[in-house]
């Protein structure tokens, strides 16, 4: 994985896009953090849309938490 600046990416994105092709993802910092990934589409394609799907996904999930007891305590002012 390569990592670049976002500098970097706005002086010379065809660097940034062939190190996708190359490399795999390319993570464009700003300010020293991590800020956005650059990937190729078809790999976003096979990996980045499943999450979505998966959420999209009308499934039944049974959610029934134990409802627990309030805690009491003394308040000092």
């Amino acid at each position: 994985m390569t990592a670049i600046s976002a500098r970097e990416f706005n002086q010379n994105p065809s660097a940034a896009m062939r190190a996708a092709d190359t490399d795999g993802p390319v993570v464009i910092t700003h300010r020293g953090r991590a800020a956005y990934v650059l990937v190729p589409y078809e790999s976003f394609a096979v990996h980045g849309r499943s999450l979505a799907r998966q959420l999209a996904a009308d499934d039944d999930i049974d959610f029934a938490p134990e409802r627990t007891a309030p805690v009491e305590r003394e308040v000092e002012l």
